[in-house]
């Protein structure tokens, strides 16, 4: 049978409140008192329980990642970052997000799978701090999270109440579509998502920025949105945006993708019709995952496993210390990675992205 800290307490006569004590480094015990204890734990063989002190001292040695999707590479690097900056510390990782992909859960969570996702990962005793990645905030989530005095820190979205990580995809559609400007492109088009999450948005206003500041007016006709569920940001949905694209008349010269995924979707829909990348229609990306370089797509880097690791190593220092720092919102600049589907000259490729502090 083994060893429990009511043995404990009889071989050292004290009580078993005083034992619980000792072993959760609690004060209110002499050090007389707390060696013979030791001593007394030490003779018997006694190893407490991880778990068991975790809870008395209400730690769990977990971390919650509430995302709106995992089965996606942009999130599987973040997740690759988080992971690599976990790797020397004593905590797991909760993974809050849809397990069906047959779920209708969108990229900018609905309130009713925003509340489930969000509720479970604020569970009294679940984790230590939590992770949000894409997941917009409402003032009334703001609130709850910080009344549970739990570490927060936000990926790929910004709130001023807590500390974020995240790329200007605004500054990258504008570079996007300016690139397409400066190769001589005429009908520029634009793949975007249906739903409007923030990224895709603001990757939009970057589009039609540029081709204002060129003195050329924003063509619906020249946008489709790509509304492939459960998540729009995929080669389907980029395949099928191009495929309403390339039916209308004029078709563009140039698309602009959201994603990688969709700009790879809509080089196979131009390929399907018999049409050439770039000579017949030039197509530029946003993300670069692997199989971008492997297709030669142009594109527009972002850190996603960089965003990862210093959102997790923030959330640490915030773990150990809630006062650690001032929250400040980190945003990454994405650079232009010219490659074969743009038509231009490749640049040589720098793997670093810089990145500006904002205060809020």
């Amino acid at each position: 049978m083994s060893t429990t800290i009511y043995d404990i307490a009889e071989r050292a006569d004290v009580s078993t409140a005083t034992v619980s004590r000792v072993f959760n480094d609690e004060s209110g015990v002499s050090e007389e008192t707390r060696q013979h204890v030791l001593d007394a734990a030490k003779a018997l063989n006694y190893r407490p329980h991880a778990s068991a002190q975790n809870l008395a001292r209400q730690h769990t040695n977990q971390i919650a990642v509430v995302a709106p999707v995992v089965a996606n590479y942009f999130y599987m690097h973040v997740m690759r970052g988080i992971q690599h900056a976990l790797a020397d510390r004593d905590m797991d990782l909760m993974v809050h997000a849809p397990a069906n992909p047959q779920d209708r859960i969108h990229e900018q969570p609905d309130p009713e799978s925003l509340s489930t996702y969000m509720a479970r990962a604020l569970q009294p005793g679940r984790n230590d701090g939590i992770l949000l990645l894409s997941m917009p905030l409402t003032d009334e989530w703001a609130d709850r999270l910080a009344e549970t005095s739990r570490a927060v820190v936000l990926v790929d979205s910004e709130h001023p109440r807590f500390e974020s990580f995240s790329v200007d995809s605004r500054e990258g559609g504008y570079r996007a579509t300016q690139h397409l400007i400066g190769l001589g492109y005429e009908r520029i088009g634009h793949i975007t998502v249906e739903y409007d999450p923030p990224p895709a948005r603001y990757r939009r206003e970057g589009y039609e920025q540029a081709l204002r500041e060129d003195g050329r007016a924003v063509r619906d006709p020249l946008i489709a949105a790509s509304d492939e569920r459960p998540f729009a940001f995929s080669e389907k949905g980029g395949y099928r945006a191009m495929k309403t694209l390339l039916d209308r008349n004029p078709r563009p010269d140039a698309v602009f993708a959201a994603s990688d995924m969709q700009a790879l979707g809509a080089v196979h829909a131009v390929q399907e019709q018999g049409l050439r990348v770039p000579e017949d229609l030039a197509i530029v990306g946003f993300d670069d995952i692997e199989l971008s370089r492997c297709a030669g797509i142009t594109t527009l880097r972002q850190p996603a496993r960089t965003m990862g690791a210093r959102a997790a190593r923030t959330l640490l220092r915030r773990i150990d210390d809630a006062n650690s720092a001032p929250v400040s919102s980190t945003v990454f600049s994405p650079k232009l990675v010219v490659r074969q589907t743009c038509g231009g000259h490749s640049e040589q490729e720098d793997a670093s992205a810089g990145f500006t502090w904002r205060e809020p």
